[in-house]
């Protein structure tokens, strides 16, 4: 009598699940599509190194011989698509289907993305705090990506297989008793392109910049808006310990200040450049990291304005939307 295995029995169930979701233009027929039962085991692994040529041919023969002996096109890893599929398909070919894959693939997860993030801003990400939404928001659809990533590398080597099939099938067909003529044609239509590497890069690279370019200053804006923010905070506690000084004493110029972010640094002056006051506090952005790097260097001033009863005016040169309106850009 055999024991359970519960570990094979939830992965045969997890297989069964994601079995389900088979791209639509891979048939579940047996045998495969395009397969040739009349060649022998011989010809048609001759016409298969063809076709895959000799860059992973090892491994692409293994795969076919276990979707040839499953008799359908079933699932299987495969770590190059998981990384870039679009690379994968311009370096093996199928450019065709690479376009095919960035205009209708790349748009049905940008379409999932924005419905699942805007479902999920209603439902959860609204009632988070503000700090946190951002970065759930990121995280939900690097989620998307990776799930939709996963289904394309398991589904590589089936799609692969189907190719190869197909263009066997029609090198037979145009050239039925020329083998060198469907030699040319198979190494023609198979194997790999070095110039379609290249132009992977260049495309995941131009991919890259524009994800920089539209994403990274709304990540930056959030951190600029929570960093004035804090600064502002900030100065304004140090104020109230200084204006109790000066009611006594006077400006105290000598008063050490510091901040609990050691991303600020604030000292008391008795003049600020551009405004009449005797006694301000001066707070700098200092050690501020990417992507706010720029905000170093930038400062928020409280001063106090002279011959009044404990009136003090704001200045800053830090982003004049994110800054109380009270501050002076």
């Amino acid at each position: 009598m055999s024991t359970w295995q519960p570990w094979r029995f939830l992965r045969h169930i997890g297989g069964q699940l994601f079995e389900l979701i088979r791209p639509p233009f891979l048939e579940a027929s047996t045998p495969p599509p395009f397969y040739q039962a009349d060649l022998s085991a011989k010809r048609r692994l001759e016409l298969d190194c063809w076709f895959i040529g000799e860059r992973s041919k090892q491994y692409y023969l293994r795969q076919f011989a276990r979707i040839d002996k499953a008799g359908r096109l079933c699932p299987s890893w495969h770590w190059a698509s998981f990384i870039s599929a679009f690379g994968w398909l311009l370096y093996r070919k199928r450019y065709l289907d690479c376009f095919v894959y960035c205009v209708a693939g790349i748009s049905f997860i940008k379409v999932t993305m924005v419905l699942s993030i805007a479902l999920l801003q209603f439902l959860v990400i609204r009632h988070l705090p503000e700090m946190w939404q951002l970065p759930a928001q990121g995280t939900i659809a690097l989620l998307i990506w990776v799930f939709w990533a996963v289904q394309v590398a398991r589904w590589s080597n089936a799609y692969y297989y189907r190719m190869a099939r197909r263009e066997i099938a029609d090198a037979l067909r145009l050239y039925p008793s020329d083998r060198r003529a469907q030699e040319v044609y198979l190494r023609q239509h198979g194997g790999v392109s070095l110039l379609g590497l290249m132009l992977a890069f260049a495309l995941f690279g131009t991919v890259m910049g524009i994800i920089a370019k539209q994403f990274v200053p709304l990540f930056a804006q959030k951190q600029e808006q929570a960093l004035v923010y804090e600064a502002y905070q900030t100065v304004s506690r140090a104020k109230d310990r200084v204006a109790h000084i000066y009611e006594r004493e006077g400006c105290p110029t000598q008063l050490p200040l510091t901040a609990h972010n050691q991303r600020f640094t604030m000292q008391v002056v008795s003049q600020v450049a551009g405004v009449a006051s005797d006694c301000a506090i001066v707070l700098t952005v200092n050690k501020a990291r990417y992507p706010i790097r720029y905000l170093n260097g930038q400062t928020l001033v409280l001063y106090r304005v002279p011959s009044t009863t404990g009136v003090w005016r704001c200045q800053s040169s830090l982003n004049s939307q994110a800054i109380p309106k009270s501050c002076v850009n």
